[in-house]
This record gives structure tokens, sequence and C-alpha cells, in this order.
């Protein structure tokens, strides 16, 4: 079956995440969004261990649903919106953060773990309660270099699933620019091997990591990393699989485009480090100004944050727009209320974009469907009428853009004429 799924999300209980990241809530967001799989993020924070047993149960399959019905999680307009139990399956999941010295550098890694059962989820959190406070942040911080907690991951259980988080961010990455590595060899080692995804970030897309030949060997998923529910599904996988933990993992360590169809990518200059950048100064530039500059801001001559396309333009061995053979296909998308604000010319909170973004949820089924499904004569019936050409501009890449850069989300207008 064709399915949506968002890995990578956090709960309440992690730093500057929204109170609302409860279990009802994000099944319910994950519901409106049209996705059928969802990780639970932060299984490591111990509260949120125990909100997990108590409202998710097993279905056999590794995967989890509600126990109970969402109940008052349910939107203002739930008469028009129907929801079972089984509509969101959830998996265990977590992200770690990482802070350990190799070859005379700090290094920062953000790991983002999937488990199939609580018991494996309880020993990690058995062993890792040994080495961190956990009840720190649903994202705990460990001294722990970043081989030795795969080998441990992997003693605990084989089944243990360790992806590399959001790889090219300039703080908590694996390629990042102030903390990471140039080859995930360096990082790893002899346990490379162990690793078979990456996750590219908001800031890149697969297109721009096809650009070294060395990621050729993993498979490029994309997730949310939400910190509230209206963000869960901003990425995600698209997968035609059976409703298991095994054949999503299946689907991913083979990169089989008959079992992983496609990703789901915000365009990557929306993201927060996309270029270069000085947010304090209000400089921001592409990795060419930046080189003329000495990575250096011209106003206060400070070091400028190096973002994702500059570090990929380092590393990569590859020229803009080369694609593999085999390649896993990727479409670019604008958040439906980001699209219907810049119709109505309003902000994305305002009561008029929200109520128009649930009508169309209860007449078309969710979000991506919306985006990605509905065809777009059925959406240029839709009061107002330019919203099927906004739709139609997106899904064609008719856009400008406003690169995002030191931690501020990039600008994407839509371009209406054909």
């Amino acid at each position: 079956m064709k399915l949506f799924a968002d890995l990578h999300v956090h709960s309440k209980y992690s730093r500057a995440t929204s109170q609302d990241m409860t279990l009802e809530n994000m099944a319910v967001w994950a519901r409106i969004k049209g996705l059928k799989i969802l990780g639970t993020g932060d299984f490591t924070h111990p509260k949120w261990m125990s909100s997990i047993k108590e409202k998710l149960e097993p279905q056999g399959n590794g995967l989890f649903c509600l126990k109970n019905h969402p109940g008052e999680s349910l939107p203002p307009w739930q008469q028009k919106f129907s929801f079972k139990k089984d509509d969101v399956y959830f998996v265990l999941s977590g992200e770690i953060s990482l802070i350990f010295s190799k070859n005379g550098r700090v290094r920062k890694i953000h790991l983002l773990l999937l488990v199939p059962k609580i018991e494996t989820a309880e020993k990690i959190n058995q062993r890792l309660s040994s080495l961190g406070n956990l009840q720190s942040d649903g994202r705990p911080i460990l001294g722990l270099e970043a081989k030795t907690f795969l080998k441990t991951m992997l003693d605990i259980s084989p089944e243990v699933v360790v992806i590399p988080a959001h790889i090219w961010t300039p703080w908590f990455s694996l390629f990042g620019a102030n903390s990471g590595f140039d080859r995930i060899e360096e990082c790893f080692e002899e346990l490379t091997d162990c690793i078979f995804a990456l996750e590219t970030g908001l800031s890149s897309d697969p297109g721009m990591n096809w650009r070294l030949s060395a990621l050729d060997r993993f498979t490029l998923v994309s997730n949310s990393d939400a910190h509230s529910p209206g963000k869960i599904g901003r990425e995600a996988n698209v997968f035609n699989i059976d409703l298991s933990f095994e054949s999503l993992v299946q689907a991913i360590k083979s990169g089989d485009r008959n079992k992983f169809l496609f990703t789901i990518e915000f365009f990557p200059e929306e993201g927060k480090y996309h270029y270069d950048g000085h947010r304090t100064c209000r400089v921001v530039f592409s990795p060419e100004e930046s080189f003329k500059h000495r990575n250096l801001c011209p106003i206060c001559g400070q070091k400028l944050t190096i973002g994702v396309l500059h570090r990929v333009e380092e590393l990569a061995d590859r020229p803009s727009g080369f694609q593999p053979e085999n390649r896993i296909p990727y479409l670019h998308l604008i958040p439906l209320d980001e699209l219907i604000a810049q119709v109505l010319n309003k902000k994305s909170s305002t009561k008029a974009v929200q109520k128009l973004y649930f009508q169309l949820i209860a007449e078309f089924g969710s979000e991506l469907a919306v985006l990605t499904e509905v065809p777009v004569q059925e959406l240029r019936w839709i009061e107002p009428t330019n919203l099927g050409l906004a739709i139609e501009s997106m899904r064609n890449g008719r856009v400008q853009v406003e690169a995002g850069y030191d931690g501020l989300y990039g600008k994407i207008k839509i371009l209406f004429s054909s």
C-alpha cells in the first residue's frame, strides 16, 4: 500500500517544543497531514516513555496505535473529519545529541533512532541512563563518540536503526561546517557499513546530496523534525509497503524504487541554514560571496555561519544537476497553509487562512493529498480560484526564492504566471 511516513519528530519534553506535542495531538495532525506512519520521538525521555506505554498498544508488526480515540484532541470541525485509531501508526523513534572530541576537534552529531519493540527501547534507556541525564531533554546530550554509540545500540539489538540526522546543518550534524566531518568514515570508521540511510534535513534536498559520489550507497530520507503539531509532515517519505517495521526498514535499506517511491522536500532555500550569513548584521551570502569575503562578515568582521549549500560545494565531486542512476525521486512542496496565506495575502495563522485550510482537508482528505494528488482541475473550482493555480505553480517549480541563513527561514513565493 502507498503510505506517507514522517519518522523524526519531537515530544513536548524536548527543548523549544510545543506543549501540544502529545500523542493524541500528534496522531490527529498526522491524519490531517495524510501520514500513515509517524515517529513517536523522544522515547529516551522517562516521562514520554511512560506516555508511550500508557497510550499506545503494539500491533504485532513493530508499529503502534493509540489505545483510545483521541477525543478532545480533534479539531472543532470534527463532524466533517473521521478519525479511527488505526488511521495512524507510530514507530518508536528518538534523537540523540552526541558531543565528543575526535581528531583534535569537538564534534556535535545528532542521530535518529528507530526501534520495533518497547523492550528494546527500555534496554536502550537503561544503558544510556548510565551515560547521561535522560530527563533533562527529550533529545538527550551524551558525551559519547558516534562509533561507540552505534556499537552500543547494535549490541543491544541488531534491529535498532541508526540514521545520522539533518546531516548538513552547521551546528549539530555529520557534515556540519562547525563540528562535522568531511567523510562519513571519519565518524563511524569500520562500522560505517552499519549505516544505510542519511537524513537530508530541511536546508538540503536529494539533488544536492547526489553531488557527492561518496553518498551513493546510502538511502536518503526526509523527515519534518517537527517541534509543533502543525509542522508534522512538512518533509516525509512515500512508500509502497506492508504496514510493518520490517517492511519499512527494508524499503529504506534496499532503496528499492518499487517500495520507496519518493520523498517530500522543502524547497531547500526555505531551510534555516541554506545560505551563509550573519543574522545580527543581516548579512546573507551565497558560497561564492562568502569566499570573496574570506567567510567573514563585512559589517562586524566575525565569522559567518557557513550554510548547507557552502558545505555541499566544498565536498562535492559532481556538478550541480547531476542525477545518479536508480535514484529515488523527490518533490518540492510548500506547506498548504503557507500557500493559502500567499493567495489570500494574509499570515498563515489568521482565521481566514485556517478556515480555508480545514475546508480543503474536509473536502479532499488530507494536506498531502491536496498538495500532491488532487487534480488541478478540481482545485480550480475552489474559492479563491487562484489557489489551484498556486498549487499548479508549486508542482511545476514556478517559485521565487529568498534563501534562509544563520537560523532564519527563507521565503518561497509562488509565481502565478504560466
